[in-house]
């Protein structure tokens, strides 16, 4: 599809009203999304789901994928406010960052339509996908830095950037059917286990 959302505007130019039509923009991928997955969620269906005109979505997303991309976004958010309310699990900043992880990792296999969706729109090369993965991104180091608060900013910085990518690496490989979901929570843990615990020690 031809990128028709060049001028799409970013959340912090929008006014009250237009915010809420994009909420209402994300929540309708959201439930298509969770009803039945990537190829459910068309523009023109949102558009009706969300009750708005389908210009409207090209005004905030410039495709598919930006869109969903926006859903991943506050997926994380809304998992980062869950975790800031209920503190991590654990005696250790190894075991509380599995905990937190393993949260994650619930909550998307609550939902696998919806989940292998949106890491499906990750994967696209879209400038608003871009965008939406670096907020990701940011989302889930910002859960993971209290409990890494002890370690040198620098080390921090790389641990949680590769928890990351095994994270991403290992939902790309449940998403395309060559894993379990299973294999995603396992990785993550050896991936804290080897990347924590040497602080520990």
């Amino acid at each position: 599809m031809a990128d028709r959302g060049e001028g799409a505007l970013s959340p912090a130019e929008l006014t009250a009203e237009q915010q809420e039509r994009r909420r209402r923009l994300i929540d309708a991928a959201f439930e298509l999304g969770a009803e039945g997955g990537y190829d459910a969620v068309q523009m023109r269906d949102v558009a009706a789901t969300a009750n708005v005109a389908l210009a409207t979505i090209y005004r905030n997303f410039s495709s598919k994928d930006h869109l969903l991309a926006a859903a991943m976004t506050e997926w994380t958010g809304r998992l980062r406010d869950r975790v800031a309310h209920s503190p991590p699990r654990g005696d250790t900043a190894t075991e509380q960052m599995i905990d937190v992880l393993q949260r994650a990792c619930g909550a998307m296999q609550r939902q696998p339509k919806l989940s292998m969706a949106l890491v499906r729109a990750l994967s696209s090369s879209d400038a608003g996908v871009r965008q939406g993965g670096s907020e990701v991104r940011m989302s889930i180091a910002s859960m993971g830095e209290p409990i890494l608060s002890h370690l040198e900013p620098e080390v921090r910085a790389d641990i949680l950037a590769v928890l990351g990518h095994v994270w991403y690496s290992s939902l790309v490989g449940w998403a395309n059917g060559r894993t379990g979901f299973d294999n995603v929570t396992a990785e993550l843990e050896r991936a804290c286990r080897v990347l924590i615990t040497p602080y520990e020690a």
